[in-house]
């Protein structure tokens, strides 16, 4: 366990606020400050937040927290879509089978990519732990762009890594967001979201998989909007996806 649950709350208000005295969220988290700041000085060692004198604050790219930390929040809604994705991906072989396919660093697709046959497919990833988990497997062609590691998420980004996805030809792109909305899917980083643009211009079928929580989260940078999509896999309930089948966007719940 890298953090206590108290610590995902911390990095809630601060994805809202940026940044937050100790005061501020001793009381909205109803902890004592000294608590607040042993939290703090933990999170700071882990490479989640910034310190200040007093307080924390969340940068750019440190919005993009370590995939270790996301992977242990909602678990169990991360494991509800990837038995939905299972479900609804095209098939292994024939004429619509999936030979090449790239896998973003979100700690959703994290989950996925665990549960998938890859064997004799071609597997892109930026994403380190990913590609880590599926260098265990076997038969699998694996293919890591270069480019700048973000160490706080563990995820290859930038120009370099872009250039090298353009290359490729991809039959599936599986990612996640930080956010969305009727707008599309955003990013907390400009890296990430342009990597994800580029992978998505490359590849026949596009698939988003977003745990519920990210409808209503706030991101900065629009990746593609969400009629871009081919499917739209979530554990969002009726009430929640209805607004975007109304605009006749394909998503899959159930």
């Amino acid at each position: 366990m890298f953090v206590n649950e108290r610590a995902y709350q911390i990095m809630d208000h601060l994805k809202i606020h940026k940044k937050a005295t100790i005061a501020e969220l001793s009381k909205a988290l109803f902890a004592s400050e000294s608590t607040i700041r042993r939290d703090l000085a933990e999170m700071q060692e882990q490479g989640l937040i910034a310190r200040y004198h007093g307080g924390a604050i969340l940068l750019e790219g440190i919005g993009e927290t370590s995939i270790m930390f996301r992977a242990e929040k909602n678990q169990d809604a991360k494991d509800a879509c990837a038995k939905l994705a299972q479900k609804h991906l095209p098939p292994s072989s024939g004429p619509n089978a999936v030979n090449t396919m790239f896998i973003d660093n979100s700690s959703t697709c994290l989950v996925l990519a665990k549960r998938l046959d890859l064997t004799n497919k071609t597997v892109i990833t930026n994403g380190l732990q990913i590609a880590l988990q599926l260098s265990q497997k076997q038969d699998i062609q694996l293919i890591v762009p270069g480019g700048s590691v973000n160490t706080n998420s563990g995820a290859i980004t930038g120009s370099l890594a872009a250039r090298m996805l353009d290359a490729f030809g991809i039959d599936i792109a599986l990612t996640s967001c930080a956010a969305l909305n009727l707008d599309g899917a955003f990013e907390l980083s400009l890296d990430t979201a342009q990597l994800k643009q580029v992978a998505a211009t490359k590849s026949r079928k596009k698939i988003l998989v977003a745990t519920a929580n990210k409808f209503g989260a706030s991101a900065t940078y629009r990746v593609l909007p969400l009629e871009e999509y081919d499917m739209i896999i979530t554990d969002a309930d009726d009430a929640t996806v209805k607004p975007l089948r109304d605009k006749g966007i394909n998503v899959i719940n159930n």
